[in-house]
């Protein structure tokens, strides 16, 4: 049977589903009655709904509320040990793995390190990596005693960009970790024990990040931003919706210098070979800095911190790591500045590892830098700030990705996971407000 829409009634079903699990994430617990008018539908639809998904597990009673001269009304939110996801953070030092219930508190994670030092695409040696992600899904189901059944899937953040194939699912084109073409999810499904209804979604980092601060940080209420992802390289994600996912673009490799210095990515004069982490703490130690020795970058970083900021005062700053931030805040104010003409977004969000270490002590600077190089009218629109949800962020982003799918199909699960997730939860959120 087809509505006049030419949309089936199994359709118009999942839709209606839909529209009560997004408005009791979002806004819930909420009655009935409640949902009615933030949904759209009729009572007796919410009615159906709602008892269909408490049927299913999804949804719960969650007390009551007075109602004006009648009975107390009941009521209902999501049931958070109704599904399950883990979010993966493929980060520049570490794997990061966290299980989350479905209302995205975390009930177990685990880090498997990567190399600190040693040539780059040995780090990020494509066995190694799906090794980690292996053991680590194991660990975190193990030590939170859920069963890989209960998952409604896993998301992975990853270096790169992330393309679709018909034949290999998720493939990584990750140039400067040395990732050329590697097909990442049928090596996952491959290795990792899991059953095959679970999907598997992989995209880029800075996207993942970018999704978690505009649903939960501190992108929440903006209608457009790009959220930073400033690691050992830097990236980002611009987001016109913010409830969709936004998209990913390669930041770090905007040409800031012709004939510049040599990027990692092979090319020269990108703005990741001034302003990323990495080659912020290789030109330190060319203009006579002095790393510790043998330590990852987030401890060199640490160093060359407290060295340009020594806490006690009588110490004399080091002029040389002083001079190569000041340096680095302008290149980062100059790239700023080239998303806020491009883009005009109404922020800009910093995050990732080495943004939260640097930012309070010279974001202040980079945005003067960005006000100074940009055009003057969008600037004075676009606020500047650092992201809210720290470190993890990467990974609850990752963990937003089969959540979406999940909600956009009516809290359903697939019997078996298609070969290629079709990208359908990029607009599903799309229509929350207007639904």
């Amino acid at each position: 049977m087809h509505a006049r829409t030419g949309r089936t009634v199994r359709d118009l079903r999942r839709e209606n589903r839909t529209a009560v699990l997004r408005r009791l994430y979002f806004e819930g617990p909420m009655s009935r009655l409640m949902l009615g008018p933030a949904t759209g539908l009729s009572s007796g639809s919410v009615s159906n709904v709602v008892a269909e998904l408490v049927a299913d597990g999804l949804v719960e009673e969650a007390g009551s509320v007075d109602s004006a001269g009648g009975r107390p009304r009941t009521l209902v939110r999501i049931a958070p040990s109704s599904g399950f996801m883990i979010g993966v953070d493929i980060g520049e030092t570490r794997v990061r793995i966290e299980l989350f219930d479905l209302t995205l508190t975390e009930l177990a994670r685990t880090e498997r390190p990567l190399a600190p030092s040693g040539p780059r695409t040995a780090r990020y040696d494509v066995d190694l990596v799906v090794g980690h992600l292996r053991d680590g899904i194991a660990e975190v189901l193990r030590l939170a005693e859920v069963p890989a059944e209960r998952l409604i899937g896993v998301g992975v953040g990853v270096p790169g960009i992330v393309a679709r194939d018909a034949g290999e699912g998720a493939v990584v084109h990750g140039q400067t970790v040395g990732w050329d073409a590697v097909p990442f999810e049928r090596l996952l499904r491959a290795a990792v024990d899991l059953p095959e209804s679970v999907p598997y979604w992989i995209d880029n980092g800075a996207k993942t990040l970018g999704q978690a601060e505009m649903w939960f940080g501190a992108g929440r209420g903006a209608r457009s931003a790009v959220v930073v992802l400033f690691g050992s390289g830097v990236g980002a994600c611009v987001v016109t919706d913010p409830m969709g996912p936004g998209r990913a673009i390669e930041w770090g490799h905007l040409t800031v210098r012709v004939r510049g210095r040599r990027c990692r990515c092979g090319a020269q004069g990108c703005l990741e070979a001034y302003a990323g982490a990495e080659a912020l703490l290789e030109r330190w130690r060319e203009a006579g800095g002095v790393p510790p020795a043998g330590a990852d970058e987030e401890t060199a970083l640490t160093a060359m911190l407290a060295a340009a900021y020594p806490a006690d005062p009588d110490t004399e700053p080091d002029a040389t790591a002083l001079a190569v931030l000041a340096e680095t805040a302008e290149y980062l104010g100059a790239g700023f500045a080239d998303l806020i003409n491009l883009f005009q977004p109404e922020r800009i969000l910093v995050g990732g590892w080495a943004g939260l270490q640097l930012g309070p002590r010279f974001l202040e600077t980079v945005s003067g830098y960005a006000r100074a190089y940009a055009l003057h009218y969008p600037a004075s629109r676009t606020g500047i700030g650092l992201g809210t949800l720290g470190p993890e962020a990467v990974t609850v982003g990752a963990a937003l990705l089969p959540l979406v799918d999940f909600f956009a199909q009516g809290g359903r699960r697939p019997e078996r996971a298609p070969a290629v997730p079709a990208p359908a939860w990029q607009s599903a959120l799309q229509d929350r407000v207007s639904t």
